[in-house]
Order: C-alpha cells, then sequence, then structure tokens
C-alpha cells in the first residue's frame, strides 16, 4: 500500500519538487497502518502550487495512547439556529453568484464530532477577504428582510504572532469570525511570515494541532480531514500537530500552551515528539520573546478555569516551561527554584482537590479562578522586590501583572487572598476552641472595656475583621489557611490513602471553621453600615475634621459592633459615651 501511494505521488507533475515529496512522506509516516485508504492517499498528496514548509528529517511517532478509545460521531449534527445560519450564508452565495467555499474550522468541528456544544463559530474563506464576504451577507440580509449588522475587523499582528486579519458579524444573535484560507512561507532570517491566499489543504497543515485540523464544507456539509490525522488523533486521545511540531512551535509559540491547554482539557496525552519540541531551548526562547504576555496571560487564564487545572499546570512544569511562563523579576535572588515550583504546583493541587471534595463550596467561578491563582502562587508569599520607584511589592504582583499581564484588579486581590489566608491560619485555633458560653453575648450593652476578653466576643471581632477586608472571597481565604497551617508535603510522595487522609482532614476543618463563622452571624458582614459614621464620631468628640482620634475610635467601634451584630445605633452611642468618659478618667 505505501509503494503504490508513493507512485500516486509521483505521478502527479514533473513540477513537483523534492520539498513535497519530503512532506508527503511525512503525512503518510504519521498516518495509522489500519487507516490507509487510495482515497485519503489522494487527498494527501499535495497540489503543485502547495508552498508549506519542508519538514525536517523524520521522526518515530511515540506517544502514550488512552486504553480508550473517544467516542467520536461520524458526523456533525447541526442545530436549527445552525442550519439557519448555514443556510443564510448559502443563499448569499447563490444570491451573489459567488463561487466560494465556507469551511466552519478547528474547535467548532472538533467539538461537534464528540457531541458537545460550541457557539465559537470561525469561517474560513478561500477566494475572498473576510471583510469582503461580511458585506455581502449584510448585503444579503437586508434583501430579504433581515437585520444587518456592522462588520468588526481585527487587524493582525505579526510581531505578537496574531497572523489573520479577521471579520465579525453577528446573525441571529450568534457571533461568527469569517477569515480566508491562508498559506504562510518564512524567510530564513524571520520568523514573521508572508501571508497569502491557499488552499484547504495548506490552511489545514498551518493550524496547531491535528485536532483543531478539521473543517466542515458548509457547501457540501461534509467534515473535511485534510491532514489524515484529525479524527484518528481525537478518536485515540493524541494531542499532535500536522506539520513536525518544533517547526509549528518556532512559527507560533504560543501552539506550546494551546497544546497543554487543550491536552489538559480532553485528557489526552501529548505526543512524546511533540513535547520534546515543546522543551528545545529555541522553542522555549521564541515563546519568552515572540509571544505577547498578555496571549500567554490568556491561555494560562483558560487553563485555570478549564476542567482540569492541575494536570496543565503540572505539564507545563514537565516540559520546563514553568518559570518562563510564570517569570519573576530579573533583580530578585533566587535559591530552591525547584522546591519552590514543587510547592506551587502541590498547592494547587490539594486546593483544587478540596474544591471538588467540598461540591457544596459557595465559590462563584470567578472566585474559584482567583482561589486557584492564589493557591498556585502561595509559596511566593514572603518573596518581594523593588519596583522602578523602590517600592517593595510582593513577586506574586509582577507575575500577574507583568508575566501574564491579567487585570490589577486580579493581582490586587491574590495578595489580599494570601494576606486574609495567614490572618485565617493563625486565627485557627481561636475559631476551633470550644466555647461553652458561646450564646452569652448575643445583643445588649456591654459596657465594659473588657468585653473583647469574651471568648465569643473574641471570634466574632477577629474573624469579623478578616471578613470585611477580604469579603466574598472569605471561604477561599480558609481554604488557602489550611494549606499554610498544614504545609504540603509532596502530593506525588503519599499513597492514595494518605492523600485521602489528608483530604478528609482538611475538609473536616473547613466544615468547621466555616461552620463557626456562620454561627457568628458573620455571613456577608462587610455589606452592614456603621452605627456610628465619622460626622457622628466628630459631632461627640467637638471636632470639625477628623484626624488619628477618630480613626482610633472608628476602629474600636467596628469591633464593638461586631461583638453586637443585633446592637443598634443607639446601643452603640451608649456604650461610645461611656467610654469615652472613662477614658478621660484614665488620662
Amino acid at each position: 500500500m505505501l509503494m503504490g501511494a508513493l507512485s500516486v505521488c509521483c505521478c502527479c507533475s514533473s513540477t513537483r519538487t523534492p520539498s513535497h515529496i519530503s512532506r508527503f512522506l511525512y503525512s503518510l509516516r504519521r498516518l495509522p497502518t489500519t487507516s490507509f485508504s487510495s482515497h485519503s492517499l489522494l487527498r494527501l498528496c499535495p497540489s503543485p502550487s502547495s508552498a508549506a514548509p519542508s519538514p525536517p528529517p523524520l521522526l518515530a511517532r511515540s506517544f502514550v495512547a488512552r486504553h480508550n478509545m473517544v467516542r467520536v460521531l461520524d458526523s456533525v449534527r447541526l442545530t436549527d439556529l445552525e442550519k439557519r445560519i448555514f443556510d443564510t450564508l448559502k443563499g448569499a452565495l447563490v444570491h451573489f453568484n459567488l463561487h466560494t467555499h465556507l469551511r466552519v474550522a478547528g474547535g467548532w468541528v472538533r467539538d461537534k464530532l464528540l457531541g458537545k456544544d460550541c457557539y465559537d463559530i470561525d469561517i474560513a474563506i478561500d477566494n475572498m477577504l473576510g471583510r469582503e464576504f461580511c458585506e455581502k451577507v449584510n448585503q444579503y440580509l437586508q434583501s430579504i428582510g433581515e437585520e444587518a449588522r456592522g462588520v468588526g475587523i481585527i487587524r493582525s499582528n505579526p510581531e505578537q504572532s496574531k497572523h489573520l486579519e479577521t471579520a465579525r458579524i453577528q446573525m441571529f444573535g450568534v457571533w461568527i469570525d469569517f477569515v480566508n484560507l491562508r498559506a504562510e512561507t518564512y524567510a530564513d532570517h524571520s520568523r514573521i511570515p508572508t501571508m497569502e491566499f491557499g488552499t484547504a489543504e495548506q490552511d489545514a497543515y498551518r493550524r496547531d494541532l491535528t485536532i483543531n485540523s478539521l473543517f466542515y464544507n458548509i457547501n457540501t456539509n461534509t467534515v473535511e480531514d485534510l491532514t489524515g490525522r484529525g479524527i484518528s488523533d481525537l478518536k485515540a486521545g493524541i494531542i499532535s500537530t500536522p506539520l513536525p511540531p518544533k517547526q509549528t512551535f518556532l512559527d507560533d509559540p504560543l501552539r506550546v500552551l494551546r497544546a497543554v491547554r487543550f491536552g489538559a482539557r480532553f485528557e489526552y496525552a501529548l505526543e512524546d515528539d511533540l513535547k520534546k519540541a515543546a522543551s528545545d531551548d529555541d522553542v522555549k526562547h521564541a515563546l519568552a520573546s515572540k509571544v505577547s504576555r498578555e496571549r500567554i496571560g490568556h491561555e494560562i487564564d483558560l487553563m485555570i478555569i478549564g476542567s482540569h487545572p492541575v494536570k496543565a499546570i503540572w505539564q507545563l512544569a514537565d516540559l520546563h516551561l514553568f518559570w518562563i511562563i510564570f517569570s519573576l523579576p530579573s533583580d530578585l535572588e533566587t535559591t530552591a527554584l525547584e522546591e519552590t515550583e514543587r510547592l506551587c504546583k502541590d498547592n494547587l493541587e490539594v486546593v483544587w482537590e478540596l474544591m471538588n471534595y467540598l461540591n457544596a463550596l459557595k465559590l462563584t467561578g470567578e472566585q474559584r479562578r482567583i482561589c486557584l491563582m492564589g493557591a498556585l502562587l502561595l509559596p511566593l508569599i514572603a518573596f518581594q522586590y523593588h519596583d522602578h520607584k523602590k517600592k517593595l511589592i510582593p513577586v506574586s504582583t509582577f507575575i500577574i501583572r507583568e508575566s501574564l499581564k491579567m487585570k490589577a484588579n486580579d493581582a490586587d486581590r491574590v495578595v489580599a487572598l494570601h494576606k486574609s489566608a495567614k490572618e485565617f491560619s493563625n486565627l485557627t485555633p481561636v475559631l476551633l476552641s470550644k466555647d461553652e458560653g458561646l450564646q452569652n453575648i448575643k445583643s445588649g450593652i456591654d459596657c465594659r472595656e473588657e468585653w473583647e476578653d469574651s471568648e465569643y466576643s473574641k471570634k466574632a471581632v477577629q474573624a469579623g475583621l478578616v471578613l470585611m477586608e477580604i469579603k466574598e472571597l472569605w471561604r477561599a481565604a480558609v481554604l488557602l489557611s489550611l494549606v499554610i497551617s498544614h504545609p504540603v508535603v509532596s502530593t506525588h510522595d503519599l499513597s492514595d490513602d494518605d492523600k485521602h487522609l489528608n483530604l478528609k482532614e482538611r475538609s473536616k476543618q473547613f466544615l468547621t471553621i466555616e461552620e463557626v463563622i456562620l454561627g457568628l452571624g458573620l455571613e456577608k458582614v462587610w455589606e452592614r453600615k456603621p452605627l456610628l459614621d465619622g460626622n457622628s464620631i466628630m459631632a461627640e468628640l467637638g471636632l470639625t475634621s477628623g484626624g488619628p482620634l477618630v480613626k482610633e475610635w472608628q476602629k474600636r467601634l467596628l469591633k464593638w459592633q461586631l461583638s453586637h451584630l443585633s446592637g443598634t445605633a443607639e446601643d452603640c452611642l451608649e456604650w461610645f459615651r461611656k467610654n469615652r468618659v472613662k477614658k478621660l478618667r484614665l488620662n
């Protein structure tokens, strides 16, 4: 069968160059021996006009495949809305007599074959720019009485590996991206490609992964696997690249992170050649220097909010990419980076497992994201550096703001989370102590300065002050405090029984602390307004402006309010007046 395939290729055209034969041989080498057919071999044979880069010498394909094949559908099943959209697009082709092929590319095809819903529709066009076709679609929509929307343009940015201009249009409430099929040629001295119109096959081979190289041809209502590997890798649970992985990664180094993310998301195995290429020094340098930190941060964000964040971060570490992604300040003196990396991974794993074990944990998706970022960066809690103003800044702030270019608010919340987690860790013995008189001070006025000595008040005040700072992230802070209170032993050194025991103990402690805080009535305590505001305090003190004395009384009154949650403004004022008189007498 292989010899027959070679004869087909060699008989195509006298203009075929050795690079085309080399690419064809590479494609054949990557085909599973059980999937050869004359049809698939003919489709793999590149056209004489193909200009795809030549692969390096062939490497043996090796990987750890899934034990069970993934269930993949035989065809794409369209929803009523998708059918309406595609029929409208075909109507535009007929209306303007366009000889254009429309192909849905990438993730939508993959997810539909896996039986999953997908609302991210990217359409590749073979003979015009996306914005030109969008204008035609809008004209057609108007001609049939449908609402036409403006066309959005996302400009290309080759310097940051964003090579394609994308046009966006909304149809029937769904945003759709249009881009032309492309071929890329690279000069020896540059990693920025020259873009030109290409064939569907050329476009498929330029995709990041084989499972993302599939097309759904809207014109013919068929799935096209032009690399010959997309469907078979999808079934086998393999992450691989259409072209040799090092070449693919140097073309766009962000593909390394996408390979890791998709591998974790679908629990697919990374091909051994892919892992070797991802760990290559040239690829690591390109990832650090060529790709914008915003795009890197976006990929990490998608990993963290994904279904298997621990798998993704561990894979980055296994590929020796951890400190390239989570880069540290250049002037920071660091030691034991390997141990710090291990702690980052292990902390993330412990907190992630706690989250899943406590399936009733009341955290929103956004709170889970911040909690997991906080867990990942928790071992760096004591690390600081001097910024350009010589101000001491937490290293976690540098990583989030500079290395990942995430929102500044994310850095602030992670720092606050670390601070509150440390406070909860110190407070845990108090919260877990037996309190026989817990119900003794529920309301009313306690004019003694010694009210803070009560066990109930001590818990209410100290826990309440932490909650006032961290607000709705307090459960996340308690989770991280359990890691601080009980430092993580390498999770890979523990047996499954020990892991389960540690998980069970931490979960029990979390639930106990949560119960105490809720029992104290502190849920959403940060939403309560002060019973006496600053103006009232100044009036009582006979002052016309604020100052240290007003701030001191604000703090004392806050503590009183936390220990007397059912107290009224009148109660608070009476306590304030009596204690002010007492303090004046003492002075």
